[in-house]
């Protein structure tokens, strides 16, 4: 992940002063821990979510500037602020310090209540789900569905004691692969209680605005416009699973036939095809695979 957006700076006058600016507006130098690090200095939270979104907002600007632009938007956890400031929900000011703040809570939640994730592949939702159940009735730890980002690839949250044994549980059920992630938390899942009490009232002094694109909101995977249940939904999402599944499905339903990640890495793109492999689906992270996009386009 370090040197992500590197490439778009050396590249693109617009996207120097979009980091510059944030830059300032961070109150630290941002571009020198995106761009070199140190690994163990990006990997915190709390800096890894201004960095992931502003690289994002980065290749969206460069891809607004061609005049390419989404008529419904939605991103993956941290990715639906990007989607905010898409339709026009929340400005790059107002988006950048929410951002900040979530990680910083986020991080704060994970260090005084201690949790992981672990994603699992090969298995169904309901499978999962009541996996979660059994250990949280046996053992008494928290152990939630975090992510429902396909119909076979399910993300679990919760205590590490609770998570170790889901993983267990996981492969003697027949989970095709098991893999515990590289977070400082229980993402969406009840021990992020804390920062989500803290988040709802700084939504609440942070306005947003009604949005001018459809946003698909992570919670409950469907559409809206309205400032006050996006404001309520980020909130939620803290401590709620993702819904990508139901998210990309709600989507294809309403008419979309082509999708574009914007960000770090291609991982979106890969779960929309599991999802629906009839769907045209593009990944965007770099300067060079921009302009393949904008080549293959003409």
């Amino acid at each position: 992940m370090v040197g992500m957006g590197q490439d778009l700076y050396q590249q693109s006058a617009a996207v120097r002063e979009l980091y510059d600016h944030a830059c300032d507006l961070l109150g630290f130098d941002l571009k020198k821990i995106s761009f070199g690090g140190p690994e163990e200095v990006l990997n915190q939270t709390q800096y890894t979510q201004p960095a992931l979104f502003l690289h994002s907002l980065a290749l969206l600007r460069l891809l607004n500037d061609i005049g390419v632009r989404g008529d419904r938007v939605a991103g993956h956890s941290l990715g639906e602020y990007t989607a905010l400031v898409a339709a026009q929900s929340l400005t790059l000011e107002k988006g950048l310090a929410l951002v900040r703040r979530r990680g910083q809570l986020m991080q704060s939640a994970g260090e005084i209540t201690p949790g992981t994730m672990a994603a699992l592949i090969g298995l169904d939702f309901d499978t999962c789900l009541a996996l979660c159940r059994e250990i949280e009735k046996e053992s008494g730890e928290v152990v939630r569905v975090a992510n429902y980002n396909s119909p076979t690839q399910i993300v679990l949250s919760g205590s590490t004691n609770g998570i170790e044994k889901a993983m267990e549980k996981a492969e003697k059920a027949g989970a095709g692969k098991v893999v515990r992630l590289r977070v400082s938390g229980a993402f969406h899942s009840p021990l992020m209680e804390p920062a989500a009490e803290e988040f709802k009232r700084i939504l609440q002094q942070s306005a947003l605005q009604n949005a001018e694109l459809p946003v698909y909101s992570n919670v409950t995977g469907i559409a809206t416009v309205d400032a006050a249940v996006l404001s309520v939904n980020l909130a939620k999402q803290m401590t709620h699973p993702v819904l990508w599944n139901d998210t990309i499905r709600n989507m294809i339903q309403d008419g979309v036939e082509r999708f574009i990640e914007v960000g770090s890495g291609k991982v979106l793109t890969g779960l929309v095809k599991r999802i629906d492999k009839s769907s045209k689906a593009l990944a965007i992270s770099t300067f060079e695979s921009l302009q393949e996009a904008i080549g293959a386009a003409e």
